[in-house]
């Protein structure tokens, strides 16, 4: 076994679904390093809970959008539909992101999506989220949504959003490397809004349950916003930007690849369409595909009779063709809709926009 190939196998390591000698003492390995870890973000946090760190605040109002835990928790959807709510309200929004897996001169990956989903909102990539705000006032934004922003603590935010995901919403319950926890889950006291992904995946007993875990992790106080979202197909795209129904998916035989935090969960959303996943791939969150691999995929989808590629957006803007050695590759478009808290939540993206006196 190679060690932690893709993000499902370490999924199943530190969940303890791999069974073993080998996958226990790996087990062991990563508890022990998780110790000076958390004595890292401890220490961090102190910093910053008893002001002894500083922090900056921005020229316009900062809406973070955040994870507690490492990989997909279905973020980026979160982020575009910040956007669009702030540009009904008559803002000029940005995006900052540290930019993550990006080249100098490059864009990341989810900044190349963002630039699909939500055309004309400028995207700033720069590991100094500080200065990238400045430079989104200086573009004339009156608010910025920080991307991936709730551990970075040097730069003061107006409202403070976490995502959670449903279908695992506390990393295995361990910091990482053991779980994927990135800080304790008391750390949701700093959240004024909390959100729940992929909600349509459990059970209401369940998203009940989790959000009463919230609360007590949260000293038993409730989050001024809990909302619950479902991650939505709504339609196809293929490089060139054309949009295609999702009814092509539905019965037919394809192959499936993704590079993402939780690639389970998009092979699972393929499922639900009615696609008839002949082989899936995942890869790393934040892959960069070599023109072997390409070849491979092609040649995955042959062996399997599949007549169609698909992937997500975030993979398909790397991948730039519009087939993979003569197959045509599509990605999926996904959007949040809220089942509960939509309101509550756009009441208070526009509250901390609102410029103040």
């Amino acid at each position: 076994m190679s060690f932690l190939p893709d993000a499902d196998t370490f999924k199943r390591l530190i969940d303890g679904s791999m069974r073993g000698p080998g996958p226990a003492a790996l087990r062991a390995v990563l508890a022990a390093i998780s110790v000076p870890y958390r004595g890292a973000v401890a220490i961090r946090n102190t910093a910053y809970d008893r002001r002894l760190a500083s922090v900056h605040h921005g020229p316009v109002p900062v809406i973070s959008v955040g994870n507690l835990t490492l990989g997909g928790t279905g973020k980026t959807p979160l982020v575009a539909w910040m956007a669009r709510t702030l540009q009904a309200a008559g803002h000029r929004p940005a995006i900052v992101s540290r930019g993550y897996g990006a080249r100098p001169g490059e864009v990341s990956d989810e900044a190349a999506e963002l630039a699909i989903v939500v055309p004309g909102v400028p995207h700033i990539a720069d590991r100094d989220r500080v200065a990238a705000v400045h430079a989104a006032a200086a573009q004339a934004a009156t608010a910025v949504v920080l991307d991936d922003g709730f551990q970075h603590r040097r730069l003061a935010r107006d409202l403070d959003i976490v995502a959670i995901d449903a279908t695992d919403p506390f990393g295995c319950g361990r910091l990482f490397p053991r779980g994927l926890l990135r800080e304790p889950a008391t750390s949701l006291r700093r959240a004024h809004a909390v959100v729940l992904t992929r909600a349509s995946s459990v059970s209401a007993e369940r998203r009940a349950e989790i959000r009463q875990a919230v609360i007590a992790a949260r000293g038993g106080q409730p989050p001024t916003v809990w909302a619950e979202a479902t991650h939505r197909p709504i339609a196809l795209r293929d490089h060139s930007g054309d949009l295609q129904d999702l009814e092509r998916l539905r019965g037919r035989r394809i192959a499936a690849f993704a590079g993402i935090g939780n690639p389970a969960a998009f092979r699972a959303t393929l499922t639900d369409i009615g696609a008839d996943v002949a082989a899936f791939t995942p890869f790393a969150d934040h892959h960069a595909y070599r023109d072997g691999e390409i070849a491979s995929l092609a040649q995955t989808c042959r062996q399997h009779g599949a007549r169609l590629a698909v992937t997500t957006l975030k993979d398909l803007v790397k991948i730039r063709s519009l087939d993979l050695d003569g197959i045509p590759l599509v990605a999926l478009e996904i959007a949040a809709t809220f089942s509960t808290g939509e309101e509550l939540l756009r009441a208070a993206v526009i509250e901390a926009a609102r410029p103040a006196p």
